[in-house]
């Protein structure tokens, strides 16, 4: 489905920033709950491997789909690109840290949520650079009109409530 009409396309850059803006809650409140153990310590690892779940596959939905096709419709943004798909590999880093902490967090808790919630406290800020980065770098690309080949469900879903 083409997104070339301009009030879908107009929408495509609001809808990136409340996706956007729907992690940073997230993993805001994950912190929030590392940092008062307000939850359970199992509960705090299902809500943080849910959001490392949204997290990356709302930066597959990019790569694998929106990046490609801003690269095909808009040559120009190569560079830009390169550097979000740079952070993405960061980012996927740490997801893959706190992944492995998890996993140890059912044998030794204390220690492990400190080191899952320093992990998160680096993703956080991280994330909320990479995403003004992006927002800036490729919203006007966006409201410019970029076709959309399916990429969309899992770039924006997270927002739709699909976390």
């Amino acid at each position: 489905m083409a997104s070339h009409d301009g009030d879908r396309a107009a929408a495509l850059s609001l809808q990136l920033a409340q996706a956007h803006q729907e992690l940073r809650r997230q993993i805001n409140e994950i912190r929030t709950g590392l940092g008062h153990r307000r939850l359970s310590d199992d509960l705090l690892l299902t809500h943080c491997l849910a959001f490392c779940a949204a997290l990356t596959s709302h930066h597959q939905g990019e790569g694998d789909g929106l990046f490609s096709q801003l690269l095909r419709e808009r040559p120009d943004l190569a560079g830009t690109i390169a550097n979000l798909a740079e952070d993405h590999g960061m980012i996927a880093s740490i997801l893959s840290r706190v992944s492995e902490l998890s996993d140890r967090a059912a044998e030794s808790r204390g220690s492990v949520l400190e080191a899952i919630g320093r992990e998160l406290d680096g993703l956080a800020a991280i994330m909320d650079s990479h995403f003004r980065y992006e927002e800036r770098t490729i919203s006007a690309a966006l409201d410019e009109g970029v076709l959309d080949t399916g990429w969309s469900g899992m770039v924006f879903g997270v927002a739709r409530g699909m976390n």
